[in-house]
């Protein structure tokens, strides 16, 4: 549905990404990944987003390694330049559908997409909402008071990696910040939005977390 496109960051120079469905003048989203890195199931994402009306661009921010192993994802997101991955690859997407005809954008991500997305919607000023799966960056690189625009979390009650204690400190920062935000928790595991994943994969769950997504979005980015 979609395809492999090149756009440029705010340094000049360039990234890749997916991009599905670019017409002008539709709310748009940028769709973050997983540890994995930018595989067939994040594009995927991508696809429904389109489907269900939004332009959808998901950054290639290891610039075309992918894994399905875990030992290796984890060697990658741990060689990952957050702050550059912030700064530079989301904001240049973020940047690239406001300049191609989306007046709004979002940004959303999965785990390690998750916390980016609570980075850019701290540090990235074109954003207009976020929302976040099951991720939260280290406080000290993108502190949550400081987000100024509609976020909605989604997280798993059964999550060993982003903890239901970890989903409660974040409430509490942002109900201390009086921020606008959704946050929802799901009987369900860490990745439960990943249908490649035979452990974790929550149908209702996922379908439920969508439905959200896309009602929240609707309402910030019309």
């Amino acid at each position: 549905m979609g395809s492999q496109v090149q756009f440029q960051r705010p340094d000049g120079s360039s990234c890749g990404g997916y991009l599905s469905a670019q017409q002008s003048g539709r709310p748009a989203v940028v769709v973050i990944q997983e540890w994995w890195g930018l595989n067939d199931q994040i594009c995927g994402i991508a696809d429904r987003m389109a489907r269900a009306g939004f332009n959808a661009l998901a950054p290639d921010l290891y610039h075309g390694r992918v894994t399905d192993k875990p030992d290796e994802a984890n060697h990658l997101m741990s060689g990952l330049d957050f702050p550059g991955a912030t700064h530079q690859d989301i904001r240049g997407a973020v940047q690239h559908l406001k300049a191609n005809g989306s007046t709004k954008v979002a940004v959303m991500g999965y785990c390690m997409g998750g916390a980016l997305t609570i980075a850019s919607a701290v540090h990235i000023p074109e954003l207009d909402a976020g929302v976040c799966f099951y991720g939260i960056p280290p406080k000290d690189f993108a502190d949550p008071g400081q987000i100024r625009i509609p976020l909605q979390g989604h997280f798993a009650s059964r999550d060993d990696w982003c903890t239901p204690a970890a989903a409660d400190a974040l409430e509490e920062a942002l109900k201390a910040s009086h921020a606008n935000y959704e946050l929802y928790r799901y009987e369900a595991n860490h990745g439960f939005c990943n249908e490649r994943s035979a452990l974790n994969y929550d149908a209702a769950s996922c379908n439920l977390a969508f439905e959200r997504l896309q009602a929240f979005l609707l309402k910030h980015l019309a």
